[in-house]
């Protein structure tokens, strides 16, 4: 009978167990800085990208007075007084302010309560004050 231990032994259950929770936490750690990493780039990109369209929109919104002035100085170049030209402009102005309100209010009106979550607050809440006694 031999008496030498052989140079490579069995690893205990223990550490196996041991090396195969270090494996998986180095795994998860390696896959949250992948994702931080192509997440850093999107977001970058996103941010870039909503930027500019911020930026294209305040330009349009800055662009629309001029629009309204050469509706003025051509309603002058067909013989109108330049008062009443841009007065006309004016209730162009008012006329779409009403309808956007209009279409607005009809929008909120629409709006419905949330009914189920009311309900479920006040069952909890009716709960949390009488925790034993049964839910209606």
């Amino acid at each position: 009978m031999s008496t030498v231990e052989s140079p490579d032994p069995e690893p205990s259950v223990g550490e196996l167990a041991r090396r195969a929770s270090e494996n998986v936490s180095t795994l998860v750690r390696a896959e949250i800085e992948l994702a931080k990493a192509e997440l850093s780039e999107t977001v970058k990109r996103a941010g870039i990208g909503g930027g500019m369209l911020g930026a294209a929109g305040a330009i349009l919104v800055f662009s629309v007075p001029f629009l309204f002035v050469v509706i003025a100085e051509g309603l002058v170049a067909l013989g109108l007084p330049r008062w009443l030209s841009y007065l006309i402009v004016w209730v162009l102005f008012l006329l779409v302010a009403a309808v956007l309100a209009l279409l607005g209010r009809s929008q909120l009106r629409k709006i419905q309560k949330p009914e189920r979550t009311i309900k479920t607050t006040r069952d909890t809440a009716n709960w949390a004050r009488h925790p034993t006694s049964p839910t209606p």
